[in-house]
């Protein structure tokens, strides 16, 4: 049974959509504390550079991939060799994991948002004259708590997927980026005008190096390298799903250029909210994960005080939502859009709102057990359930991010590089009478670039997660 595949409606469609899916909780919280805990200046110009060099090719490759072949993740490698299906699997796997826990963490950036819209009118009445520390644990630690919004958060993002492509995923996103970008310029206006802020406005900016020999070059380019790839949301099928409802006539180099810097954009405007807010009340940018939710809790509620800080509370913590449910839904769509394509293939009708519901629900059970255990704390789980080194968020995590994700990337840079040649991209990115006009560029990247940093990924990740 042959079905006609859903297409975006315009190019600024597609474009929020690709850009919603880069931005998430890897920009507005892992770009900020992986930057304050690699040097600030250091790690930012080690990142610039692999998003230049690393980020925009893996881009165009993900991209021509799905357009050329009109398929989702697994599809699009079985059509390339039925010997590469397996590449295609970890990418809907990564997906698969990520979002299990994904929602979690976007389900507690949802019991933030609403804890403060409830301090705006009723001061402790959600915080209780608990500190920022304190708050924090006793919500990890409430198990059902964290159930209740992890699975409101997967309710959302479902309803989305369910609408389908132009329906759903561009509508949502051509409203939620804009949005997003307009709160996170408030943000940072405030942000920025705080007494002291320029120590985190230099810290971001200003020239220094020392990172290398206090952290270590190699600690700041995985690491860097790391979030770059997360960021973009490479790796894990997104891009190739999104580009296989690309119309022939989009302009594939643009957009592999305009995505990641727009997402590049994204991380620096969170890192300007972000750490000015941080140096101006005299606190660590070493502040790691806890970051997002102990640190900037503080800033909101000891730093700025009363109705004012409870209002930039909640505005934060709605635009940190926005980003995490764009991320989200085409972590899902990736996922429901292989079942489609599977059935599609075997000449079956696909209902994609069963399909999305039953995914959804999958999902929302695995990442019960990483609302159970307290974020390797130990809950209702003990702590470190794995092995006795990883709790079910870090061991979903390495499975994924770890090792699928640039064992995928390395492996279709190899493939478009040396077996079936970058004249394929080009081919396809020409296909409508668009230029490819850094192809040398690209074919470098492929061949020698891409491969090499993905080793060093591979590397830094296994050993970040203490494998060796």
């Amino acid at each position: 049974m042959e079905q006609q595949r859903d297409q975006w409606k315009s190019k600024f469609g597609f474009l929020m959509a690709a850009v919603g899916s880069a931005v998430g909780l890897g920009n507005i919280w892992g770009f900020p504390y992986k930057m304050g805990m690699n040097g600030g200046f250091a790690f930012l110009v080690i990142y610039l550079l692999l998003v230049a060099f690393v980020g925009f090719a893996v881009m165009l490759g993900e991209l021509a991939l799905g357009r050329k072949t009109g398929q989702g993740a697994v599809g699009a490698y079985i059509a390339l060799s039925k010997k590469y299906t397996w590449i295609g699997y970890m990418g809907v796997a990564s997906g698969f994991l990520i979002l299990s826990f994904y929602s979690v963490l976007g389900g507690f950036v949802g019991k933030y948002m609403i804890s403060f819209l409830i301090e705006m009118f009723s001061p402790g009445a959600a915080f209780g004259g608990m500190g920022s520390g304190e708050f924090f644990g006793a919500f990890i630690n409430n198990a059902g708590g964290s159930i209740l919004f992890h699975f409101l958060f997967m309710i959302i993002t479902a309803v989305i997927v369910m609408g389908g492509v132009s329906g759903g995923i561009e509508k949502f996103n051509v409203v939620a980026m804009p949005a997003l970008a307009v709160m996170l310029v408030v943000v940072i206006i405030r942000s920025v005008t705080l007494p002291g802020a320029g120590a985190g406005l230099a810290f971001m900016f200003a020239p220094n190096f020392a990172a290398f020999k206090e952290i270590g070059f190699f600690n700041v380019l995985k690491t860097a390298a790391g979030q770059m790839f997360f960021s973009l949301s490479l790796g894990m099928g997104c891009m190739i799903t999104y580009g296989s409802y690309l119309s022939k006539k989009e302009d594939l180099e643009g957009s592999a250029f305009i995505i990641p810097i727009s997402d590049t954009l994204m991380a620096l405007l969170a890192g300007l909210a972000v750490m000015p807010a941080v140096f101006a009340f005299g606190m660590e940018p070493t502040g790691g994960p806890g970051l997002l939710f102990v640190t900037l809790h503080t800033v909101f509620t000891e730093g700025l005080t009363g109705f004012i800080g409870s209002l930039f509370g909640f505005i934060f913590y709605f635009l940190v939502l926005l980003a995490a449910i764009t991320s989200a839904i085409s972590l899902l769509e990736v996922c429901s859009t292989y079942i489609i394509d599977r059935n599609t293939s075997a000449g079956k009708s696909s209902n994609r709102k069963t399909i999305t519901g039953i995914l959804a629900f999958i999902i929302f059970l695995i990442g019960i057990p990483v609302c159970m255990d307290g974020l390797g704390g130990g809950n209702i789980i003990g702590a470190n359930f794995w092995f006795g080194k990883w709790c079910f968020l870090d061991f979903y995590d390495l499975i994924s991010e770890g090792i699928f994700m640039p064992l995928g990337a390395m492996l279709m840079s190899i493939i478009i590089g040396w077996v079936i040649k970058t004249k394929v991209i080009k081919d396809e990115a020409e296909i409508e009478g668009n230029k490819l006009k850094f192809y040398k560029f690209w074919e470098i990247c492929f061949k020698f670039v891409v491969p090499i940093v993905m080793v060093v990924v591979l590397i830094g990740q296994l050993q970040g997660f203490g494998i060796f």
